[in-house]
């Protein structure tokens, strides 16, 4: 695997545990502009850390050579 697409990787994780973690804490009640902020952000972080792995997979299958 090259040290990019490792790095993508490992960016790709925190964004989705930070972005999942945001989002568990929706569970516990909070003032509405939190909750706003938690939604949105939240919800972003872990659709950054999907595309970044799709991203990452897709170079480092095109870096395999056949």
């Amino acid at each position: 695997m090259p040290l990019q697409s490792l790095i993508m990787f490992i960016v790709a994780a925190v964004f989705g545990v930070v972005g999942t973690g945001l989002l568990l804490a929706l569970r516990r009640p909070q003032p509405p502009a939190r909750v706003y902020v938690y939604r949105m952000v939240g919800i972003m972080a872990v659709s950054l850390a999907i595309v970044l792995a799709f991203s990452a997979h897709a170079m480092w299958r095109w870096s395999v050579q056949p």
